[in-house]
């Protein structure tokens, strides 16, 4: 009887060891960031991904109700970069006026975002060998 208690026991420990790594690792995955900082002082948001900082609050009430913070963490430009593609979601996506939200937002994009020489896409296709469509 006490093989058997012993034996229920350990059995037990290891599948709950098992099943705690495996729920660690869907962990890992869903919570995966996409912007990885150079500067290990920068905090990440776990939720979001983004960048803990002043203006962080505004991007996410603003920002991703409409799309994934990962949009965010992609484009990386100057604040004149920014601005334009705000103007161009709200000419074309219907985005809202920001009003004075605006600037603290660009502020934010602008400081944790900036211009970048990591290519967070893949190159544009190169097609060198067209062909026509016959009917």
């Amino acid at each position: 009887m006490k093989k058997a208690f012993k034996f229920l026991i350990v059995s037990f420990s290891v599948l709950a060891f098992i099943n705690a790594s495996f729920k660690e690792k869907e962990q890992k995955v869903g919570n995966e960031v996409p912007f990885m900082p150079i500067d290990s002082t920068i905090k990440i948001d776990s939720n979001t991904g983004l960048i803990i900082g002043e203006g962080l609050d505004l991007v996410i009430a603003h920002c991703t109700g409409c799309h994934s913070s990962k949009l965010i963490t992609q484009f990386h430009t100057d604040k004149n970069g920014w601005l334009e593609k705000i103007r161009w979601m709200q000419q074309k996506q219907k985005l809202w006026d920001l009003g004075a939200a605006e600037p603290i937002i660009l502020e934010y994009l602008a400081k944790n975002y900036p211009p970048s020489e990591k290519i967070n896409r893949r190159k544009n296709l190169e097609i060198t060998n067209w062909y026509n469509l016959k009917n």
